[in-house]
């Protein structure tokens, strides 16, 4: 008598030859952590870019068409004449030049105000530091209206009403950058300071040659977000300036709406879409900057 062996299906399974038992591999589970993440991401996406795409979109119709009902998100004939009326309505060359000095200045002002208080904050000793910073803390909670009288009555009184110059000084202090560049100094060793102080450096050259250097990361956050801030700013502006030739972009752009709001929307928002190309270009080229800051410190 012969025996018959499947030698074929003794030679594909191994196990099945040395008599094991078979288990199928288990399927792969649907994780829903990782879709309610990418669910969550796209909802957050659609609500930041919406607007900006409703706004562009809306800027490429013509007049008459930003008032058609139903309204079509996607503009199938683009229409730039809005954009000349902006150009038509307002001395754009100026508002933008006025703006870009104002936000400037105000940009670096923060940038070296808020380093040099952070730093007295962070490695300076002298008495009430502490009850000093919470006062500065406290400041962050007042709003800008509450103290635009006092300021008012401040610019006028040094004769600057009216002025560029009424726009840039109030706005040099800043409790957030202080608080920021504070807490950065912070992360930066303090035995930097104390072999200064044996070499004979005095406490301004410490913060010049030593920690200033080493906290450029920190101090580009407070100068991309003050210049992203003060770019659109609309309240003092409206508050501390009178003639057209001292208005931002954000005062300019109010008169395309017309007098009783009777302006074109697209008009309005082309010049909405201009307004925020050079803040888009300072993001852009300032992007990695303000990654190294907020990553500086932390490892990664």
């Amino acid at each position: 008598m012969t025996t018959t062996t499947d030698h074929g299906l003794a030679g594909h399974s191994p196990r099945l030859s040395q008599g094991l038992p078979v288990t199928t591999p288990n399927r792969k589970k649907f994780n829903w952590s990782f879709a309610v993440r990418t669910l969550l991401l796209l909802l957050a996406a659609a609500l930041t870019l919406g607007p900006v795409l409703w706004t562009l979109s809306t800027s490429l119709r013509s007049p008459s068409e930003s008032f058609k009902l139903p309204p079509s998100f996607i503009p199938w004939n683009p229409d730039f004449t809005s954009y000349g009326e902006v150009f038509k309505q307002l001395n754009i060359f100026l508002l933008v030049l006025n703006s870009a000095l104002v936000t400037g200045i105000i940009a670096v002002g923060q940038m070296v105000s808020a380093a040099l208080a952070g730093y007295a904050f962070a490695h300076l000793k002298f008495r009430g530091r502490g009850a000093l910073f919470s006062i500065v803390l406290a400041t962050m909670m007042v709003p800008v209206q509450v103290t635009i009288v006092p300021v008012f009555m401040l610019i006028r009184g040094m004769g600057l009403s009216d002025t560029l110059l009424a726009l840039i000084l109030p706005a040099i202090p800043t409790a957030f950058g202080t608080f920021l560049m504070r807490q950065y100094f912070m992360g930066l060793p303090a035995e930097l300071a104390e072999a200064a102080s044996i070499d004979g450096a005095s406490p301004w050259r410490t913060f010049r040659s030593v920690y200033a250097p080493l906290a450029m990361p920190g101090m580009a956050i407070v100068g991309i977000l003050a210049f992203n801030f003060h770019w659109n700013e609309f309240f003092r502006p409206l508050i501390l300036t009178i003639s057209e030739q001292n208005f931002t972009l954000p005062l300019g752009l109010v008169s395309l709406q017309g007098n009783l709001g009777t302006g074109s929307i697209s008009v309005v928002l082309a010049g909405v879409v201009l307004s925020m190309i050079p803040a888009l270009v300072v993001f852009i080229f300032g992007q990695r900057a303000l990654q190294d800051g907020l990553t500086a410190g932390t490892g990664k």
